[in-house]
């Protein structure tokens, strides 16, 4: 990444963080940068995957999560501080993110405790994706998270998930069709890694009914059912990368 860029969104983040509770608009974030709003939404996006608003949205859920574990502040107190008006937004927002309402997030310390549910509505989910995790050589071996979000932040219920002890292999199944990011998470260490966005086609099925299962080869473009190659490498996270909302199990 460029020097200049990379000072820019730099500026703009450190505007956000310090400024959680203001009602910050893009502009205001453009400025920071030193860039116009239109080449400042350009490079932040492919600085960190998202929009400087949806960064910025997670930035104040993150920052409520950690006053929610380490203060005793009441939930309205909180929901100001990271620059919501309205309480019950507040809520919704923070249960839509990291799976659970703010009171029961404080009950339970942050842990999920048990596994999610699949979402509702969904289509039949037969497709399969699979790739290995190393860890870079600045980061520790540890259990690992890894799920598929429709976006490159961690946040709500994953389409699919599982959790591995460490290096090696990963299998995800029961993945719907759409275009996924697939994003593990060091269940013990502040690691992240992140692939995608990964298109993962509806399943064609023929005339019994029965869903074939075909090797996934990069270079085509024909509906597949087995989607390899999708592997990551966990390294400690960075101030580019967005902050991870869901809580783990």
């Amino acid at each position: 990444m460029d020097a200049t860029v990379a000072r820019a969104v730099e500026r703009a983040i450190g505007t956000m963080r310090k400024d959680l509770g203001y009602p910050l608009t893009l502009d205001d974030l453009a400025r920071s940068a030193m860039f116009s709003k239109f080449h400042f939404l350009r490079v932040f996006q492919q600085a960190t995957g998202t929009s400087p608003v949806r960064f910025l949205s997670a930035m104040r859920v993150a920052e409520a999560k950690r006053l929610l574990a380490t203060t005793s502040l009441t939930i309205a107190d909180i929901s100001y501080q990271v620059g919501y008006n309205s309480v019950g937004t507040f809520s919704a927002r923070f249960h839509e993110s990291v799976g659970m309402p703010p009171s029961v997030y404080r009950r339970n310390r942050g842990a999920v405790g048990r596994r999610w549910r699949e979402p509702a509505g969904t289509a039949p989910a037969t497709s399969v994706i699979t790739g290995r995790i190393a860890f870079a050589p600045e980061s520790s071996s540890a259990p690992v998270f890894v799920g598929l979000f429709t976006s490159r932040i961690a946040e709500g219920t994953p389409a699919c998930h599982t959790i591995v002890d460490g290096p090696g292999r990963y299998v995800l199944t029961g993945v719907p069709a759409g275009t996924w990011h697939v994003i593990a998470l060091s269940m013990t260490r502040d690691s992240i890694a992140a692939y995608g966005p990964l298109p993962v086609p509806e399943p064609a099925r023929d005339n019994d009914d029965r869903v074939p299962v075909e090797e996934y080869d990069p270079t085509a473009h024909s509906a597949a059912h087995s989607l390899s190659g999708a592997d990551l490498v966990l390294r400690p996270k960075r101030l580019f990368d967005p902050p991870v909302l869901l809580a783990l199990p």
